[in-house]
C-alpha cells in the first residue's frame, strides 16, 4: 500500500459514520404492553399470537421493507406470499397498511391498543418503546 493512501485510510477510520435510525416496535405510553421478544413481535405482526388478542398491529407503506428484513430475514415479496397463503387459508389477517410514518404515530397515540413500528428518531415521551430491531 502506498505510504500517500495512509492518511486517506486514517481520516476514514475517524470520521463519524452516519448510521440510518433503527426502527423500534411501540405503543402508546399508557398500553398495558410492557416489552415484547422477538417471538411475541413476529407472533404479532405476522398473524401468530395477537398478544391476549386485543392488540392492533399496523404496518406502515414507508419502512415494510426494512422492518420485516429486520424482523424475520425475509423480503417484502416473501411476506406478501406468506400473507396470501394465510388468507387463503382464513385463518387470520395481515395488519392494516397505513401510508405514512405520521399516520402511525397518530394511530398509536390514538388508541391504546395499536403496535406499530417507527424510526428511533421520532420516538417521544408519548410513546413505549417496547422492541427494539437490530439494524
Amino acid at each position: 500500500m502506498p505510504i500517500r493512501l495512509l492518511p486517506l485510510l486514517l481520516m476514514l477510520l475517524v470520521l463519524p459514520v452516519r448510521a440510518e435510525p433503527g426502527l423500534v416496535v411501540v405503543v402508546r405510553q399508557d398500553s398495558d404492553i410492557v416489552s415484547l421478544n422477538q417471538s411475541q413481535v413476529v407472533g404479532l405482526f405476522l398473524g401468530g399470537a395477537r398478544h391476549a388478542g386485543s392488540h392492533e398491529p399496523l404496518d406502515q407503506a414507508v419502512d415494510a421493507d426494512a422492518f420485516y428484513e429486520a424482523l424475520t430475514g425475509k423480503t417484502r415479496a416473501q411476506i406478501k406470499a406468506y400473507w396470501a397463503r394465510l388468507l387463503f387459508t382464513g385463518r387470520t389477517r395481515p395488519p392494516r397498511t397505513l401510508d405514512s410514518r405520521e399516520q402511525a404515530l397518530d394511530e398509536v397515540l390514538g388508541d391504546p391498543q395499536a403496535v406499530a413500528y417507527l424510526r428511533a428518531e421520532r420516538i417521544d415521551r408519548r410513546l413505549r418503546v417496547v422492541f427494539e430491531l437490530n439494524k
